[in-house]
């Protein structure tokens, strides 16, 4: 089994995950079943994977969970544009997120 915590993008994906939890904190309440849910579920799908697959007894395993990783992060993305866009989240800070 690898030590997931090793991993840069798992460092990072898990800094994400606290940035965007914080920021959604910061959305109107009606939309807590909505974007609020959905950009957690997201952020939170992208180490929760790698976690995953690193447990995976093959690297073939291991590829397929970081490819779910990857839809998650993409999906995210769009999440944070249609925030933005929504001004729920200001430009600079999605430009932060997105980077």
């Amino acid at each position: 089994m690898v030590d997931y915590k090793n991993y840069k993008v798992w460092q990072k994906s898990h800094a994400l995950v606290l940035e965007i939890y914080k920021i959604t904190r910061t959305f109107p309440a009606d939309e807590k079943f909505n974007l609020i849910s959905q950009m957690n579920r997201a952020a939170l799908s992208i180490p929760t994977n790698i976690v995953e697959g690193c447990g995976r007894e093959t690297q073939k395993e291991f590829l397929r969970f970081l490819h779910i990783s990857s839809g998650s992060a993409f999906e995210l993305e769009y999440l944070i544009l249609v925030s933005t866009e929504l001004s729920f989240i200001d430009k600079i800070l999605s430009d932060k997120l997105m980077k």
